[in-house]
């Protein structure tokens, strides 16, 4: 039985990195052992944690001024070490979706706020192109894909400041300058890898500045001391994501990814838009190539509508829950076929109901 899964997040990986995955609980390099019960310190592991680092800085053409760390936590706990790490002063926020929202919420606990833009007051449906990064701000932080809602930035300032990045729901799906950030993180249930790990990329001369005490687990700097290995890190979910970052790859890299992604994205929303039951709220300019959110013109459809796909296999379209309608999740790992089959039900629908 064929299915179609469109989950925020934990979604879709690549089918080989699941098979491979699996087999590894069981028996890891066929040594008898479970990857589930090696040492985080041995051999084997440290190979696995030097490999996927060295990985991500292949595919994102970054050099050796950057430090990758695999950390827990998710990008919540992010929220907060980024202003505990980095903010003395001042710091400037996009406000362009929930957990953007949240993100200037932890690092009013470090410092002063200064929000450049809050989409909030037109429920976080657009993104600014224009907005002033004050100089003396210790650093800007954004949000380059908003996975409630479904927008994403498709370029980023130019500025002498230092900028953070949540990449949590759109990293390694496109080409980009990853060498204009000084921070990114990305929780990893997404186009990485399983949850409970997440990727933090840093340039390690921003943290020359750190002017305060910071307990051990928080300080990234103590995390680079002890080769990022302070606790036991989740061996699985580094596992799974050498393995992601192996397919990308050999896929081709990003290039190649944010092609498929791009066109997913356009066979969807081209059907959002031609359907007469369906619309996206979306500015056009500002759609998300990973978050497909939709609604239905008449919500008194839903009931026949959620029947429908839900019969068909298809599972993880429900809206969030503080938005409700639809999102399809179209993460580098769904397959062309499911998005095709989508549009199929779509117009199905749209043929009896309109």
């Amino acid at each position: 039985m064929k299915i179609h899964n469109f989950n925020a997040g934990p979604s879709v990986l690549p089918k080989k990195v699941v098979e491979k995955s699996a087999k590894s609980i069981i028996s890891f390099n066929e040594s008898g052992i479970s990857l589930l019960e090696i040492s985080h310190r041995s051999l084997d592991f440290i190979e696995i944690i030097e490999k996927t680092a060295s990985l991500v800085k292949r595919i994102t053409n970054l050099n050796d001024d950057y430090t990758i760390l695999f950390l827990q936590g998710g990008a919540t706990l992010q929220f907060a070490m980024v202003p505990y790490n980095l903010m003395n002063k001042e710091a400037a926020y996009l406000d362009t979706g929930i957990w953007a929202h949240n993100a200037v919420k932890e690092a009013e606990n470090f410092g002063k706020v200064k929000i450049l833009f809050s989409g909030k007051d037109k429920n976080y449906t657009y993104i600014p192109e224009n907005y002033h990064i004050p100089d003396k701000v210790d650093y800007f932080h954004c949000t380059s894909n908003n996975t409630i809602v479904g927008t994403q930035m498709k370029s980023f300032p130019i500025t002498y400041v230092p900028i953070v990045c949540d990449m949590s729901s759109d990293i390694f799906s496109r080409k980009l300058n990853f060498r204009k950030f000084s921070l990114i993180y990305a929780s990893a249930q997404k186009n990485v890898s399983s949850s409970g790990m997440t990727i933090v990329i840093i340039k390690k001369e921003i943290l020359e500045k750190i002017k305060r005490n910071i307990p051990s687990y928080l300080d990234y700097r103590i995390h680079i001391k002890n080769n990022g290995i302070l606790n036991t890190p989740n061996v699985f979910s580094i596992y799974t994501s050498m393995l992601t970052l192996e397919w990308i790859e050999r896929k081709g890299g990003l290039s190649i990814l944010e092609e498929e992604n791009e066109y997913k994205a356009k066979l969807l929303y081209d059907e959002i838009d031609n359907n007469e039951l369906f619309e996206n709220r979306i500015h056009k300019n500002n759609r998300s190539n990973m978050n497909v959110s939709f609604f239905l013109k008449k919500k008194s459809l839903e009931k026949e509508f959620n029947k429908m796909w839900i019969k068909e296999n298809i599972v993880g379209l429900d809206g969030h829950r503080l938005l409700g309608g639809y999102r399809a999740s179209i993460y580098n790992a769904i397959p062309i076929e499911s998005i095709l089959f989508l549009i199929e039900i779509m117009k199905e629908f749209e043929k009896r109901f309109a």
